[in-house]
């Protein structure tokens, strides 16, 4: 799953991941994970639900302040609001990686237009993983 750091509706998207985990295991789905970004907000809420079903959560965390990747221009770098220095694509390469495990399907809870959650939801389609889309003013 993916979403927005300031998602309002912890009940809506409880209530989504539920009926997703229960139509996968009428499909004759088991092993059941979610994976999630380890962001404030719509990734904290989706693990925390999986880990009190008892469902396996894989977290995927970017790496903000680690090595840029080779598509980071020199010099792009910022300052968060505690001074530490950090890589504004991180998320963007943690995005794809959790794209390329290939999960059956993102669930995807977007709050305002989050650019993060947007470009996740891209990506997946991109790569034709379907994405349910959650959104909320």
């Amino acid at each position: 799953m993916t979403g927005s750091r300031l998602w309002p509706d912890t009940q809506l998207l409880e209530d989504t991941l539920l009926l997703v985990w229960h139509d996968a295991l009428q499909d004759g789905w088991d092993g059941i994970e979610l994976m999630q970004g380890c962001a404030e907000g719509a990734d904290t809420i989706g693990g925390n639900w999986a880990r009190r079903n008892g469902i396996l959560v894989r977290d995927r965390p970017a790496d903000w302040e680690g090595p840029c990747g080779p598509e980071c221009q020199p010099g792009h770098r910022r300052r968060n609001r505690r001074g530490t220095e950090y890589c504004p694509l991180a998320g963007h390469r943690r995005n794809q990686g959790m794209v390329d495990e290939q999960p059956r399907l993102f669930v995807a809870a977007c709050y305002r237009k989050s650019s993060g959650t947007a470009d996740c939801a891209r990506r997946a389609r991109k790569a034709g993983i379907p994405v349910l889309l959650l959104e909320t003013a």
